[in-house]
């Protein structure tokens, strides 16, 4: 997602400008660059981009996602292919869950 705008890039995830300014912060003290470059509105606009650190950060979250997915994938499909049914709203059907023991 690339917008130019903390602001929209938070709308765009479902939080608040705050929330997505103090993610930018903590990302970027998280680290000895910054991940991401701001600058305050005027007569040019604000605005923020990611650094070149920024930039290979996330090649390399996304390489890493990639070879956690390709690690995990015959393992996932094994639980995935033990797993109960579930419903739309994500509950067991009843008869399975009436096996269950009561709690008292």
């Amino acid at each position: 997602m690339a917008t130019g705008s903390i602001s929209a890039a938070g709308r765009a995830m479902g939080m608040s400008y705050r929330r997505a300014w103090l993610l930018v912060d903590a990302m970027n003290r998280m680290f000895d660059e910054p991940v991401i470059a701001s600058r305050k509105g005027g007569k040019q606009g604000g605005g923020a981009v990611l650094t070149g650190f920024g930039t290979e950060l996330l090649h390399r979250l996304k390489a890493m996602a990639r070879t956690a997915d390709a690690a995990l994938d015959a393992d996932l499909r094994w639980l995935e292919a033990r797993r109960r049914p579930v419903d739309d709203a994500g509950l067991e059907p009843e008869d399975a869950s009436s096996s269950r023991p009561e709690r008292g």
